[in-house]
């Protein structure tokens, strides 16, 4: 993994961080989150947010992305000062895990809850863009044989 692969995920881990930990504590306070894009209201968020998808065994889902966001974080900066093998692989794991997890979020917000969460949606961009970012070079490189 290259160190600008590392530095990416790095950035993209932090931004992820800071979406999740809005989530985290708009549901904790119990405040209603501010979601208008364009100066276009819409109410997807507060939807997704009160639904009963919103918190598993208890705890709102921003609470775990704001964990695996940091976790995501930790590694890409350990990286970062140690690079290795084992790091990387953690990373690209990681990274599929924020994949499947998000388009598993996608479909219960399209199929149950009919209504989407813009912050929700900017996390699976992240997880997207992560796993892009981390899975690239080993793809590409299978391919050039």
């Amino acid at each position: 993994m290259t160190k600008t692969t590392r530095w990416t995920v790095l950035a993209l881990s932090f931004l992820g961080i800071a979406d999740a930990a809005y989530l985290a504590q708009s549901a904790l306070s119990g405040s209603p989150l501010s979601c208008s894009l364009a100066n276009v209201s819409t109410s997807g968020c507060q939807t997704v947010a009160q639904s009963a998808y919103a918190h598993v065994f208890g705890i709102p889902l921003g609470v775990y992305g704001v964990i695996f966001y940091g976790v995501v974080f930790a590694l890409a900066a350990v990286s970062l000062l140690i690079p290795h093998t084992h790091l990387a692989r953690a990373l690209r794991a990681l990274s599929a895990v924020g994949v499947l997890a998000s388009v598993a979020f996608l479909f219960i917000q399209l199929s149950f809850i009919h209504a989407l969460c813009l912050y929700c949606e900017a996390s699976g961009i992240l997880a997207l863009l992560m796993f892009i970012v981390v899975w690239w070079r080993p793809f590409a490189l299978r391919f050039r044989r």
